[in-house]
Parts: C-alpha cells; structure tokens; sequence
C-alpha cells in the first residue's frame, strides 16, 4: 500500500484505528450480510442477515449489562414465539454471581421487591424453577436454565442446541445468556475485540438455536405455566427487557 493510501484510509476512519474494521466488513459482506460500522465515544458495529426467511440482527458495542464488563456482543431475533414466554440458558459462572448479587442486594437489605432497574436475567434465577442435573444432561456442569414452562426449555434443549452450547467458544470468566422473553431470541457475551472467526462461532450458536426454538413452536408445544414454581420475592409488573436492551 503507498503512502498515499495509507493517508487516505486514515482520513476515511478519522484517525482512530479502533474503527478499523475492514477485515469483519469482508466478512460479513462475503456471506451476504450487510455491515455498519457504529461511531461515536466507544466504536462498534452492526451486521444483519437472515437465516433463510428469518431476519437477525448482531451488535457489538459497549455492555448494555451490568454483569458484562466492556463490550459485549449481542445477538436478536424476533421469532414470533408466545408473548409470555420466558427462558434462559446462562454458564454456570454466571449463574453463581447473579444469584449471590440477588442475595446481596435484596436479602441482606431486606428488600422484598424485584423492580425494572434489575435485568430480567437475575429476576428469573428466583422466580422460576432451574432445571435439575438430570434434566439438564450433558450441559449440567456448564450451564444453567430456568423458565416458567420446563417443559419447552427442555425440548429446545434436547436436540442439537446442547451440542451446540457445549461447543460455543466461551473462557473462563466469559459471561454467556441465551434467552427468550417477548417473542424474541437474544443471546448476550463478553467480547472485547471481536475476529471473524468469534463472529462465526457465536452466530453458528444462535442460528442453531434460532432453528430448534422455531422446531418446538412449529410442534406446537405450549409453554403454559405449569411448572411456574412460588418466587422468593415478588416481581414488580415491568417488561422483561427493556427495547433497547
């Protein structure tokens, strides 16, 4: 590249080699996707695509939760599932802080009310039953999951969405949800400096789970409210997640 180049992509990204990010936009443009580059105090990005018909959308940027320190990756999909609908697959690390932040900030404090400022994340670990070790499988010594219908989180699971989560690229100390609530299908990770190949991975993960989310509706499985188990606390009446969120 002459120097000439090199100037000119310099004034194309304004002087700030963190919003360089040709080699994600190759990506993404090389499968079809469309990418946008997000700019502003901290930089991040935008790419969208389908999986077949279904439209999903995946966000880099800063956490948009308080249990994800610096940027964290998102991924969302509006599958159309049942309004009511509420599920979560999160690492078992994970699982441990948020339940002992529950404890901390309302046991001790002896506070009886959940309210919007806590992620719909924590309110579910106290207000619906987690799976058992046997019913979760092979994913019992890395992941948790609760819902208020058992019986659809254990179907979504039970084929090929848990070798998927097993082989999701996680570390120690890496925070993961994957969750369901208002029609939608998020999943959440820390991520401070995203490559290809992580893109590939995490969507790879998603897409999967976007399929057997959409096998157990098309099955016509209803997630009623059966397996509801009595919350430790009571739940203020709040959307579970806020829009932008």
């Amino acid at each position: 590249m002459s120097m000439l180049d090199g100037i000119k992509r310099l004034f194309v990204r304004g002087g700030d080699p963190a919003s360089d990010h040709a080699a994600l936009a190759d990506w993404a443009h090389a499968r079809q996707f469309s990418f946008r580059p997000v700019r502003g105090d901290e930089a991040g990005f935008v790419v969208e695509g389908r999986l077949g018909a279904q439209p999903w959308r995946l966000e880099w940027g800063p956490s948009q939760r308080p249990y994800i320190d610096g940027h964290e990756l998102r991924v969302r999909a509006e599958l159309g599932l049942p309004s009511d609908l509420q599920a979560l697959v999160l690492d078992r690390t994970l699982q441990a802080q948020l339940e002992k932040a529950v404890f901390d900030q309302y046991i001790e404090s002896v506070q009886t009310r959940i309210d919007d400022q806590t992620p719909p994340e924590m309110r579910w670990l106290v207000m619906y039953g987690k799976l058992s070790g046997s019913e979760l499988g092979g994913l019992r010594d890395r992941f948790a999951a609760v819902s208020q219908a058992k019986a659809w989180l254990m179907q979504w699971l039970e084929g090929p969405l848990t070798p998927a989560l097993l082989a999701a690229p996680l570390v120690t100390g890496q925070p993961m949800v994957l969750m369901v609530s208002r029609g939608r299908l998020t999943l959440r990770t820390g991520l401070s400096a995203p490559m290809p190949q992580d893109l590939e991975a995490w969507l790879r993960l998603f897409h999967q789970a976007m399929r057997e989310a959409r096998r157990v509706a098309d099955a016509g499985s209803d997630p009623g409210h059966a397996s509801t188990q009595p919350s430790m606390f009571t739940a203020t009446r709040t959307p579970d997640e806020d829009p932008a969120g």
